[in-house]
């Protein structure tokens, strides 16, 4: 990597100060330093590539440490019986008939190879008396597929990660905010973007880049992500770049998140919770999953669980606090220490709650992103040469309801394969174009930002944005909900250009939030407009208006700000996949959901 500052370029900050400059130069931009934007980075540099990878958060915060399950993979150490065939056909039978059978069948072929990478990186995952790689049973699988170290998976996952990136001397810049992807004659030359402490502008010109810089799940009022992360950043930056997205509608909505206190609303208590015998009640001390799953109950699978609480609190029957409740205090306590203790200690951190005397106060809150930016099911390009998209940035494996434990196995697949596709794209190129006017206009934004007396306040916006997602576009949606919801998004998309940025002595973080904001309400107009489409009630998307799936809908939604919505034939699931597709219910007993 080749860097010079300072002698590029000086442009106005406002204030009548002048802001500096980064030019740098790499072959691969990785941007988003989570699960999946680290794996790409060293697949390119295992290669003997420059690569560059960028992120708004520290990495060592990236929202892969959050996942707590497992990783799927059909090493068939516990059950010999499985298969990718089996492990293929379980997704997509989770999916609802949406994900794309070539991807799927991508993932679960290479899934093995993900985790080899893994132990070959150095990460420890919990092994049986004989060495083999223990695997449990998680959520709707047919066999025990899942991998995992403790309750903290995704965590050891990142760090393990982080150790072969520095072992590769991978150079990776935190706290870079990229603003805009550069594009010439439709093609990617790189990205701009600045430092959220110091304002200090980045140019970065790169052959290939690929997008790892997660969903759009943070534009409803509760969810699992933390502030300022999953706003809608990478599917904001597709989009102006000329790229589409697919499935905006489809988004998982996790059934216990916190209520309390605000600034921790939507942290998740784990589904553990309920796996280990927590009984969910409503605010008249009603067990109500009697009425949605009188079998399964509480382990039930996630979009059902969701679905009930939502319409015990939306009938009127939830508590004073807006939730139901979840109670593992019957449990022994020596159980809920042992196998719950990233929950207690949740709950004692945020609230100052012992759950082994009393409930949890929990809602539904959106978690994950099943859509994304549209991919080409085999390498995850995208509609704009040289730009690649994965991990939640992605679409096409998930559907309609995510399997539990495939996101961090899918992050690994295609980080290997899109890291190699973006080698052999920039080794391939016989020449790199550049464009003034695109460098030119990527200043100009963040510089008349900055320069705006502007009266409105990004922050409120922002909560707008999330107020009108979660009341018109939550875990049930209808067609007078979502003509509402963008009636008022038009109203806050033409109140953005009066808004005003304040740099203060703590940083950019008003500069930040202003493409925050940017990003979320292009993602909230796509989700809209994608979820008035799909008129059929199927997996995570419940139409109140339209209760029953519709087979013409069998159909992934793509989406663009110059042609809407528009439908797109999913390919046949391949003869020896389909055949093991179940038609009965998976038992969920003796299993974690998921």
């Amino acid at each position: 990597m080749n860097t010079t500052q300072g002698q590029s370029h000086q442009s106005r900050q406002g204030h009548g100060s002048v802001r500096r400059e980064h030019a740098v130069s790499t072959s691969v931009l990785v941007i988003g330093t989570g699960g999946s934007g680290l794996r790409a980075a060293i697949e390119v540099a295992e290669a003997g590539v420059d690569v560059l990878a960028v992120g708004k958060r520290p990495k060592e915060d990236a929202h892969t440490s959050l996942a707590a399950g497992g990783i799927n993979a059909a090493l068939a150490t516990m059950d010999p019986e499985d298969t990718w065939a089996q492990h293929a056909a379980d997704t997509i039978k989770e999916s609802y008939d949406l994900a794309n059978p070539r991807t799927v069948e991508i993932v679960t072929q290479g899934a093995a190879e993900g985790i080899a990478d893994l132990e070959r990186y150095g990460m420890d995952f919990a092994k049986e008396d004989d060495g083999r790689i223990s695997q449990r049973f998680f959520g709707a699988h047919t066999w025990r597929r899942t991998a995992f170290a403790g309750d903290y998976t995704g965590l050891e996952i990142q760090r393990t990660l982080i150790h072969r990136a520095g072992a590769l001397e991978i150079p990776i810049l935190d706290r870079v905010y990229i603003t805009k992807l550069l594009v010439a004659d439709g093609r990617i030359f790189g990205a701009y973007g600045f430092d959220v402490i110091d304002g200090t502008g980045y140019r970065i010109h790169a052959d290939a880049v690929i997008l790892a810089a997660g969903g759009h799940n943070r534009i409803w009022r509760r969810t699992s992500s933390r502030r300022d992360e999953n706003t809608g950043d990478s599917f904001r930056l597709a989009v102006e770049a000329g790229a589409r997205l697919r499935d905006a509608e489809l988004v998982q909505f996790h059934p216990s998140g916190i209520i309390e206190p605000e600034n921790a609303a939507g942290t998740l208590v784990s589904e553990a919770a309920r796996g280990e015998g927590g009984i969910l009640t409503n605010g008249l001390g009603e067990r109500f999953m009697e009425r949605y799953d009188p079998e399964r109950m509480e382990l039930s699978t996630r979009d059902r669980v969701a679905l009930a609480a939502y319409t015990e609190i939306a009938e009127g029957r939830g508590t004073e606090g807006g939730g139901v409740w979840l109670d593992v205090s019957h449990l022994p306590r020596e159980t809920i220490m042992n196998r719950l203790p990233r929950v207690f200690q949740t709950l004692m951190e945020t609230q100052m709650l012992d759950i082994t005397r009393s409930p949890i106060e929990i809602a539904p809150t959106a978690h994950y992103s099943m859509g994304g930016v549209w991919v080409d099911p085999v390498d995850h390009s995208t509609d704009v040469e040289g730009l690649w998209a994965i991990g939640e940035a992605s679409s096409g494996l998930h559907g309609a309801n995510r399997l539990g434990g495939n996101s961090l196995i899918e992050l690994l697949v295609f980080g290997r394969i899109v890291g190699r596709s973006a080698v052999a794209y920039s080794d391939g190129l016989e020449a790199q174009v550049r464009s003034r006017d695109a460098v030119a206009e990527a200043r100009d934004e963040i510089a008349d930002l900055l320069a705006s007396e502007g009266t409105e306040n990004v922050r409120a916006l922002q909560r707008e944005v999330r107020n009108l997602m979660t009341e018109h576009a939550g875990v049930v949606r209808d067609e007078a909900g979502l003509q509402a919801g963008l009636e008022k998004l038009a109203a806050i998309e033409e109140r953005i250009a009066n808004v005003g940025i304040h740099p203060d002595i703590a940083g950019f973080a008003d500069l930040s939030h202003a493409f925050d904001l940017k990003s979320s309400v292009l993602a909230a107009r796509a989700t809209l407009e994608c979820a008035l489409e799909r008129r059929e009630t199927r997996g995570c998307h419940n139409r109140s208006d339209y209760p029953e799936q519709d087979p013409s809908l069998q159909v992934n939604l793509v989406w663009s700000p110059q042609a809407g919505v528009v439908r797109e034939g999913i390919p046949e699931v391949d003869p020896e996949v389909a055949a093991l597709m179940r038609t009965d219910e998976i038992s969920q007993v003796g299993k974690l959901v998921e």
